[in-house]
């Protein structure tokens, strides 16, 4: 998968660059390409203030304990999706963390413990080749993920001169909160039948 992004976004550039050459934009592409340079890394240097800062929060919750009252507080939401996870595990504190990050709108600080989650759950699941429900679930939920507080496209549109940046929080409210409803509904749905013809072939 990442090799066919790989040559989908190099065929994006070669014909990006060969059009701006025969159309005889080529000073044009020149001075996009020193602008872009200078436009990353001032974006990198916003970004990177407000990743480090709920990161360090997010670490400190870590270490202080706090995640595992954030786990008592998700579990009653939780635990009808992970109905097979103790709510005192690695697996289930990890998907708490996760959770949290994906509602401040930290993908970024998300990842890591979404990794550490999948890591868990594939050891739950006897290591084997084929995801379990658990594993389908989280990846639904950490893909479509609820956002309380943007904070990562917020800081966006602040680096690029909005006024509000933060004006897009409901609109962002009702489009990830339908978005995650879908899937789960689908993915709930599409597990129950998997569940119903394992159970048929069992009988069998």
């Amino acid at each position: 998968m990442i090799d066919l992004l790989n040559y989908i976004w190099s065929g994006i550039i070669i014909i990006s660059v060969l059009c701006s050459i025969f159309l005889g934009n080529g000073d044009l592409l020149s001075k996009a390409m020193i602008d872009s340079g200078a436009s990353a890394v001032s974006l990198l240097m916003t970004m990177a203030g407000i990743l480090c800062l709920w990161s360090g929060i997010m670490k400190i919750a870590s270490e202080s304990g706090f995640t595992t009252l954030l786990a008592r507080a998700f579990s009653p939401l939780l635990r009808p999706l992970f109905p097979r996870l103790d709510k005192n595990s690695e697996a289930f504190r990890c998907i708490t963390m996760n959770v949290t990050s994906n509602l401040l709108g930290l993908g970024s600080t998300a990842t890591p413990f979404g990794l550490k989650a999948m890591k868990e759950l594939y050891k739950l699941g006897g290591e084997s080749d084929t995801a379990t429900n658990e594993m389908v679930i989280f990846v639904v939920m950490n893909t479509a993920s609820l956002q309380l507080l943007p904070s990562t496209l917020g800081a966006l549109r602040q680096s690029y001169g909005s006024d509000a940046p933060f004006e897009i929080i409901v609109p962002v409210w009702i489009s990830s909160a339908c978005a995650l409803f879908v899937a789960l509904t689908i993915a709930c749905v599409f597990n129950c039948r998997s569940n119903q013809g394992e159970a048929l072939k069992c009988r069998l």
